[in-house]
C-alpha cells in the first residue's frame, strides 16, 4: 500500500479544549476585532473582550436553565455571528453541539435531535421552531428551546446572571482532548444521515498545526467572510480556526450577496466550494461579453492559465507571457481582485475537485486558490496544498499528523488525530469505517511521489458500463460544470451500453447568456431545453472534455432535465452533494429517451 505521512507541526496540551483558543486570546489580545457585523452596508466591528464576555453570558445561562455536561444541544440558523457565539457558549457550559443545516425539513430536524438525544435546540427564526414543533411530540427530550430573532439570547444572559466565574470555569475547564465536542451529521445521500462524533482533541491540534502551517493565512491581520454554512464541517472547522488566530470574521447569511459582501468587507482569505469560483468566473466572463469585451476577457483568461501553468516549468513564464500577464493585469485581472474586495490573496477550496484550469486561471489574477480534501469524519481537511508547495489540480498532500495511504483496489485511507471516534449509536458502521487501523473513506484517489493526492470520484459511485469498463461520474461532471450555461451534471451509464449524462440549465445564466450571444426568444428553462442553440453550446462543451477520455469513458448522448437538481427538491444534500438514486427514479423518462 502506498502511503504518504507528514509529521506533527505543533504540540498540542492533551488536557487542552477548544475553549483555551478564546481564553488565550482574550488574555494576550483582548483589544482585538474578531468579529464584524454588517448593519446595512457598513461592518461593525466587535473586539475579542466583548466576544468572551458574550460568550460567558450565555453559558452561564445555559448552566442556569440546567444544562449538564455532555448533553446535546441543536444550532438550526444561517450562517451568522450567533452560530460562532452559541458553539463556544456550549463548549464553555461543557455541553454538545449539534449542527442542523437551515434548510432542513422538519422530518431532518426530528431525526437529528432525537437520534443524538439532544436535550434544548437553538433556532434562528419562529418559523425554524413552527417546523420543529410540528414534529415536537416524538422529541421528548427535547425540553428547552430558543430563538435568536425572538431575543432569547438576551433572557439566556439574564437568567445567567446568578452563576459564579468559578462555576463557570470548572465546566469549561473539565473538557480535555478526549471529550465529545460534537455530533456533525452526514449529507446522507442514502437512507438517514450518521452523526459523526468529533473530539475536542482534533480541533485543536489541526488549529494548532494550521497556524504553524499557514502562517500566510493565520495572522492578526487577516480576515474572512464566511458565507458557507456553519453547520458543515469546513466552515465549522475555519470559524474555530479564526478565533484560535484572532482572526477577523464576518458572516454573511445569504450567498446571494456574496459579491456585494466581498466588495464591502473586504477579506484577505475565502473559504468556499468550487461551484462558486465558478460562479464568479462565469459571471465576469458573461458580464464581459455582453460589454463588447467578451474576447479580451477570453485572451486574459487564457493568458492567465498560461502563465500560471509557466510558473510549474523549470524555466517559467517567457518574456512574452510577462509583458502580456502585466498588460492584462492592468485591463482584466486588477478589476476581479477589486471586485472580491481587493485584498484577498489566498483561498481555501474544497468538497469537490476545483480542476486544474480554474486553478492555474485564479492564480494567474493573483489569488491562490489552495485544494484540499476531507469529510465531516476528518474534521474537514486532511490534505491541502501549501502556497510554498503546491499542484494545481490536486488536493494537497496531508497536514502534519495525518497519513493518507491507497488501498489495493484504489479507495483513500486516512489515519491521524483528526479521525472522528465513530459514529453516533452505529457500531456496525462504526467497524465498517474504522478497520484495520485505517479510516476507510469510500473515495478513490491516487498518491503521487511526493505525496500529493488526487480524488477520482466515490468507490459506490464508479459506474460499470455493460463492456467492463470502470468510470467515474466526477472527472466527465465537474468539468462540464464550468459552462455558464450548465447548472447540474450526472453521469450515468452503469451496466449500460455506453456513458452518458442528465443536465439541467442553470437559470441564473440563461438570461445573461444568451443576451451575450445575441439569443432572443429563450426567457425559461423550458424554452432552453428546446432551443437547438442551447442543444449545440452543451453538445460542444461536451466534445471539449471527451477529448481528454477514452472512447469507452466518453459521454454519447445526453438529455436535459427541465428543472433545477436542488435541495429543496429533493435531489441534493444541504452540502451540495447529488443524490444519484432519487435523480434516476425522477427522471426515468429522460433515461429511456437516451437508452431506449
Amino acid at each position: 500500500m502506498k502511503i504518504h505521512e507528514e509529521p506533527l507541526a505543533a504540540e498540542s496540551d492533551q488536557d487542552s479544549n477548544v475553549t483555551d483558543f478564546l481564553e488565550k486570546i482574550a488574555k494576550e489580545a483582548p483589544d482585538q476585532s474578531l468579529f464584524s457585523i454588517q448593519s446595512g452596508e457598513a461592518w461593525n466591528d466587535l473586539s475579542v473582550r466583548q466576544f468572551h464576555e458574550e460568550v460567558k453570558a450565555v453559558a452561564k445561562g445555559l448552566i442556569a436553565t440546567g444544562i449538564k455536561p455532555g448533553q446535546g444541544l441543536g444550532i438550526l440558523s444561517r450562517t451568522r455571528y450567533e452560530w460562532t457565539l452559541l458553539d463556544f457558549a456550549i463548549w464553555y457550559a461543557g455541553a454538545v453541539s449539534v449542527p442542523i443545516y437551515e434548510s432542513s425539513s422538519s422530518e431532518q430536524i426530528k431525526w437529528v435531535l432525537g437520534d443524538s438525544e439532544s436535550v434544548a435546540c437553538f433556532f434562528e427564526k419562529p418559523e425554524h421552531l413552527a417546523s420543529f414543533e410540528s414534529v415536537q411530540s416524538s422529541l421528548k427530550n427535547v425540553k428547552y428551546t430558543w430563538v435568536i430573532e425572538n431575543g432569547d439570547l438576551e433572557q439566556l444572559k439574564t437568567t445567567g446572571a446568578n452563576i459564579s466565574d468559578d462555576e463557570l470555569e470548572a465546566r469549561r475547564s473539565a473538557a480535555n482532548f478526549e471529550t465529545l465536542a460534537t455530533i456533525i451529521y452526514t449529507s446522507g445521500t442514502t437512507g438517514n444521515p450518521k452523526g459523526c462524533e468529533l473530539l475536542h482533541r482534533g480541533f485543536v491540534e489541526l488549529c494548532n498545526n494550521g497556524k504553524a502551517q499557514l502562517p500566510y493565512i493565520v495572522n492578526k491581520e487577516s480576515s474572512t467572510l464566511l458565507f458557507l454554512p456553519l453547520a458543515h464541517v469546513l466552515a465549522r472547522f475555519v470559524s474555530i480556526l479564526c478565533v484560535s488566530g484572532a482572526m477577523k470574521v464576518g458572516h454573511l447569511p445569504d450567498t446571494k450577496n456574496v459579491a456585494a459582501g466581498l466588495a464591502s468587507f473586504k477579506p484577505t482569505f475565502l473559504l468556499a466550494v468550487p461551484r462558486v469560483f465558478e460562479k464568479v468566473f462565469n459571471g465576469a466572463q458573461l458580464k464581459a461579453e455582453t460589454g463588447g469585451k467578451g474576447k479580451i476577457f477570453d485572451r486574459a483568461a487564457q493568458a492567465a492559465i498560461d502563465y500560471s501553468t509557466a510558473l510549474d516549468s523549470e524555466k517559467g513564464p517567457s518574456l512574452g507571457q510577462k509583458i502580456q500577464h502585466r498588460l492584462f493585469d492592468r485591463l482584466v485581472y486588477s478589476k476581479l481582485r477589486e471586485a472580491m474586495g481587493g485584498r484577498v490573496k489566498y483561498a481555501i477550496s474544497g468538497g469537490a475537485p476545483l480542476g486544474a484550469r480554474l486553478g492555474h486561471f485564479y492564480r494567474g489574477i493573483g489569488l491562490i486558490v489552495l485544494e484540499g480534501y476531507g469529510l465531516t469524519e476528518t474534521y474537514a481537511p486532511a490534505t491541502l496544498g501549501r502556497g510554498h508547495k503546491l499542484k494545481i489540480g490536486k488536493v494537497g498532500y496531508s497536514l502534519p499528523g495525518t497519513a493518507v495511504g491507497i488501498a489495493d483496489d484504489g479507495e483513500v485511507l486516512l489515519k491521524g488525530y483528526n479521525i472522528f471516534r465513530g459514529y453516533w449509536k452505529n457500531e456496525k458502521a462504526t467497524d465498517e469505517a474504522l478497520a484495520d487501523g485505517w479510516f476507510h473513506t469510500g473515495d478513490i484517489g491516487e498518491l503521487d511521489d511526493e505525496g500529493f493526492l488526487s480524488i477520482t470520484g466515490r468507490k459506490k459511485e464508479i459506474l460499470v458500463t455493460a463492456g467492463g469498463k470502470n468510470v467515474a461520474p466526477a472527472a466527465l461532471e465537474d468539468p462540464l460544470r464550468a459552462h455558464p450555461l450548465i447548472g447540474q451534471v450526472v453521469v450515468i451509464g452503469d451496466k449500460q451500453p455506453f456513458v452518458s449524462a442528465l443536465i439541467s440549465i442553470d437559470p441564473e445564466m440563461l438570461p445573461v447568456w444568451t443576451k451575450g450571444q445575441g439569443i432572443e426568444g429563450i426567457e425559461t428553462i423550458h424554452d432552453a431545453i428546446s432551443s437547438e442553440k442551447i442543444k449545440k453550446a452543451v453538445q460542444a462543451k461536451i466534445d471539449q472534455v471527451n477529448k481528454k477520455f477514452s472512447s469507452a469513458e466518453q459521454i454519447k448522448k445526453f438529455a436535459f432535465i427541465g428543472s433545477e437538481l436542488t435541495e429543496a427538491s429533493g435531489h441534493m444534500t444541504p452540502s451540495l452533494k447529488v443524490k444519484r438514486e432519487r435523480v434516476l427514479a425522477d427522471f426515468e423518462e429522460q433515461v429511456t429517451e437516451i437508452y431506449g
